[in-house]
């Protein structure tokens, strides 16, 4: 898998605790947790997917969600991003006001074979 980037900014990634073959895109406020979010991508397809993002109570509505997928897209400036999993009804405003302009819009999409395959979201058997 490589070696992660360690980042200069307050965003680090780790290996998704989730999903095999995903990263967890984290920051760190004030020495305390105070977001996260699941992200894999497929250079293949041009594509990437996030899952999951939390943000700590006290940080929630502050654009800390929006700076961390921002920052992945600006790493990431040839992929068109998506979600894996449906949107929430509580979740749509979110990922309609981060999504724009954005390629991608963060609407659901399945996974391409590649992520299904080798990212642990697919079954061995459902390949055969």
């Amino acid at each position: 898998m490589g070696e992660l980037p360690r980042l200069g900014t307050p965003w680090q990634d780790t290996v998704s605790g989730r999903y095999f073959g995903w990263r967890c895109r984290q920051a760190s406020l004030n020495g305390e947790f105070a977001f996260a979010v699941e992200y894999v991508i497929c250079r293949k397809c041009s594509l990437g997917w996030v899952d999951k993002p939390y943000a700590v109570e006290k940080y929630q509505r502050n654009g800390i969600a929006s700076a961390a997928l921002r920052a992945l897209r600006i790493e990431n400036r040839e992929l068109a991003w998506h979600t894996g999993s449906g949107h929430m009804r509580d979740s749509r405003p979110f990922w309609r006001a981060v999504g724009d302009s954005v390629p991608g819009g963060y609407e659901h999409r399945v996974f391409c074979e590649h992520v299904a395959r080798h990212g642990g979201t697919m079954r061995l058997w459902r390949l055969r």
